[in-house]
Formats: structure tokens, sequence, C-alpha cells
């Protein structure tokens, strides 16, 4: 997994830099990991990186100022691919949730209903 996901990333850091949370709402139903998708092509929207890609490429402020919208000239992401990562950050927050400084993808809602709850329970297979 290292080399797709993490290839410039020391393991050891990963929970320090928060591309890893040790508990997530995630298991809460809170949080969820989306992208755009084109009805009319069928694919995805370009978003300048994969999804779960743990490095500085992932962060919202890669290639501008996500506050703003504002696209900022690198070597990293184009000013499209900045945009396609607005339009998803900006919908997300406009329906009540709040973005994840280290992913472009990541969302929580802002009133979790159990925000200091972590369940627990089996999850067993039924077909």
């Amino acid at each position: 997994m290292r080399p797709y996901f993490y290839p410039n990333v020391d393991k050891s850091r990963l929970f320090e830099l928060e591309y890893i949370m040790e508990k997530s709402g995630h298991t809460r139903g809170s949080t969820v990991d989306l992208t755009l998708f084109d009805m009319k092509t069928e694919k995805e929207l370009d978003m300048g990186g994969t999804f779960d890609w743990f490095g500085s490429e992932s962060h919202p402020d890669c290639g501008g100022n996500p506050e703003t919208g504002e696209y900022r000239q690198n070597d990293t992401i184009t000013a499209v691919q900045f945009k396609n990562r607005m339009v998803l950050r900006n919908a997300m927050l406009r329906h009540g949730f709040k973005a994840l400084d280290s992913e472009w993808w990541h969302f929580t809602l802002k009133d979790e209903p159990y925000p200091d709850t972590y369940f627990t329970f089996p999850v067993r297979q039924i077909f």
C-alpha cells in the first residue's frame, strides 16, 4: 500500500500528520470521503490526485486558498483541478459539513448527532 498511497511519508508519521485518525467520525456515520462524478462522461472529475493519497498534494490548500477559492499557480495541480476541489468543498460546506485540512475528499457533519460516541457492534455478512 505504501507505494500507492503514501510513498513520500514515513508510516510512523501518518497519525501525527492526521492522515489516519485513532478515532474517526466514519465509524459513527458522520464523516464521508467523496469526490465528484460527471454523469455525462461517466467518469470522476479530475481532482489533481487520487483518493486517500497521503501527501501535501491532497491538502485542500494545495494550489490555492480554499477560503477564497483563489488559485495559485504551482507545479502540483492545475487551475481546473483546484476549481473541481472547490466545487466539492463549497457544496459540502453549504450543506452542513466541515472540511479536514489534510484531505480534499474528507468531510464531517458540523452538528454530529453523536460526536463523542464510537459504536462497537458485530458486522456480519447477510447474503
